[in-house]
Parts: C-alpha cells; sequence; structure tokens
C-alpha cells in the first residue's frame, strides 16, 4: 500500500508541476485525503482501491450456511427471506453463493477475495475486513443502541425446563454485573443496573454448545466466571444456533446458544430462552474492495443475484 501511495503522490506532483504552481495547495489537499482516508481504513475513495478494482468484476457472494443464527436474522433484516401468503418463509439466497460454515472462515474467505461480500457478528469485526455503512450509518455500538443501525439482532442462550446447580449459577453469572461488564466491552449489554455475582459456587462440568457467532463472547464469559468459580468446567462447543437448540432439546449440551430468537418449534420442545445480549450484523468487503456505503435493497439484490457485478451496484 505504501508504494502504491506513493505511486499515487508521485503522478499527483507531476501533474502540479505542468499545470502549475496555482494548483499545488489543491493537490496537498487531495494526497493528503488519500492517505488519510487509508489510514482510517474507510476507503471508499481511495486512489489505490480504485486504481485496481475491476468493477465488472462478479461478485464473490459469501453466506453462511443453513442453521446458522447469523444467517438467519442476515436474510429476515435485509428482505432476503421471502414470506408467502400460506406463511411460509423461502429463503431467496442465490445458489451461487459459497458457504462459510464459521465466522471465522466467513473473514478469512472476505478477505482473501477482492470481489467478495459477506456478514458478520459485529463483535467479532477485525480489520483484515472493511465493514461497509448501510444506509449512510456506520455499524457500531454506538448507533445500535440509539437505533440508527437496523441490522441487529440478539444473542440468546437456552436451557431445557428450570436450570439447576452448575447450569444456574453460570447463567447467573452471565446477567450479574461482573458478566455484563464482560459482555459490554464487545457487545451491547442487556440488563441495566445488574446486580453483582453472589452464586454459590458449585463444583462440577456443564457444556455450553451452539453459535459461532455467540462463541466469542461465551468463552470470555466462561473465562471470566472461571475466576470466581474454580471448582467448576465448562467446556465450549461451536456449530451453529439450530444445532445449539437441538443440543439443549435433547439433552447433550447443558446451554444452547443462539444468534437469533428461539423458533416456536424450539420452545414447544421445552427450551427456554434467555437474551444475553444484543449485537449488529456487519456487512463486510476485501479491504481493496472501494464500496463505504450500501442500502439494503443493494444488499438484497446482490445476495439473491439479482446484482452479479460490482459496476451494477448503483
Amino acid at each position: 500500500m505504501k508504494k502504491l501511495l506513493a505511486v499515487v503522490l508521485t503522478c499527483a506532483l507531476t501533474v502540479a508541476s505542468l499545470a502549475g504552481c496555482g494548483n499545488s495547495g489543491s493537490e496537498g489537499t487531495t494526497a493528503g485525503t488519500t492517505a488519510g482516508t487509508t489510514a482510517e481504513g474507510t476507503t471508499a475513495g481511495t486512489t489505490a482501491a480504485a486504481s485496481n478494482f475491476n468493477t465488472e468484476k462478479s461478485i464473490s457472494v459469501i453466506s453462511r450456511e443453513d442453521g446458522s443464527g447469523t444467517r438467519g436474522a442476515f436474510i429476515e433484516l435485509m428482505g432476503i427471506e421471502v414470506k408467502g401468503e400460506d406463511g411460509t418463509k423461502t429463503d431467496m439466497t442465490t445458489v451461487e453463493a459459497d458457504i462459510a460454515n464459521k465466522t471465522d472462515v466467513m473473514m478469512t474467505s472476505v478477505a482473501g477475495d477482492k470481489y467478495a461480500i459477506g456478514y458478520v457478528s459485529l463483535g467479532s469485526m477485525n480489520d483484515t475486513v472493511k465493514a461497509v455503512k448501510i444506509e449512510g450509518v456506520e455499524a457500531t455500538k454506538e448507533n445500535i443502541v440509539n437505533g440508527s443501525y437496523a441490522v441487529a439482532r440478539p444473542f440468546n442462550i437456552a436451557v431445557k425446563g428450570e436450570a439447576e446447580g452448575l447450569t444456574k449459577d453460570f447463567i447467573d453469572f452471565i446477567l450479574s454485573k461482573e458478566g455484563q461488564e464482560v459482555i459490554a466491552k464487545d457487545y451491547i449489554e442487556v440488563v441495566a443496573d445488574a446486580e453483582p455475582y453472589a452464586g454459590t459456587k458449585p463444583e462440577g462440568t456443564i457444556t455450553v454448545a451452539g453459535s459461532s457467532s455467540v462463541s466469542p463472547i461465551m468463552e470470555k464469559l466462561i473465562e471470566a466466571y472461571a475466576e470466581v468459580n474454580p471448582n467448576a468446567t465448562i467446556e465450549l462447543q461451536t456449530s451453529d444456533s439450530t444445532a445449539g437448540m437441538t443440543g439443549a432439546a435433547d439433552g447433550t449440551c447443558d446451554i444452547g446458544m443462539a444468534s437469533r430468537e428461539l423458533k416456536d418449534s424450539e420452545v414447544e420442545k421445552g427450551l427456554t430462552g434467555i437474551q444475553i445480549a444484543l449485537d449488529g450484523i456487519a456487512v463486510i468487503v476485501n479491504q481493496e474492495n472501494p464500496a463505504d456505503d450500501l442500502t439494503k435493497e443493494q444488499v438484497r439484490q446482490i445476495y439473491t443475484g439479482e446484482v452479479t457485478k460490482w459496476a451494477d451496484v448503483q
């Protein structure tokens, strides 16, 4: 990138010398804007990115697997899921989409493909990819709280029947002041004025399983709980939301994780859902993609296959 910026600046200086000294101030502003934009990571208009990005190339659409809570929330919020007159819902995601079965796989796939687009939990974002604005609004915790960024969903855990013993104590910790402080570092806490943890610190082993979007924050909660209750062992298994709910219902795990609301069919199996956090869904592109802002309709068109080239994203 430094080499590319050097080339841009050299070209700019050459043009300035031909045009005369009167343009030097404008030219300096352009160079400074380009460098500053790149440093901030918002590359919508960077000369380097634009010069290397062929908008006639096909968009590499990447989606999550069936059963993913992130996919379920994303297709609903973006209008990719269509509800029929009989109430049935149909996922209209293009059959050309590549499937990433975990959050980290999605991130790696988009980071490695200049023309890719994907989506991830906002709390899982890192600088290997770029989150675009949606309807002119940045994907930030503050914008989710104030309601201006609408692509958001709940993080839930679920147990079958009433939680007891170590399972209950760990859930009490998650909803306590200490647990919500862990969540607030990367996500949005849901318990206002939570009371300090005052559990019984029981011994034992339990298993938490499900959503790969909830898994990163659950891992941090488990680590924090271990500090106050070293007598407990909590095993974490990462898959997807549907698998987590199924595991909680059939007893193969003690707590299931879902990055969506529980389905009626899951509640009918005796599951009790507990919201532990709120999270946004960031629409992500490669760092070299000059796109900076998309509408929900543009995202829908890309994911349903109506638009297949970046040049047609208008």
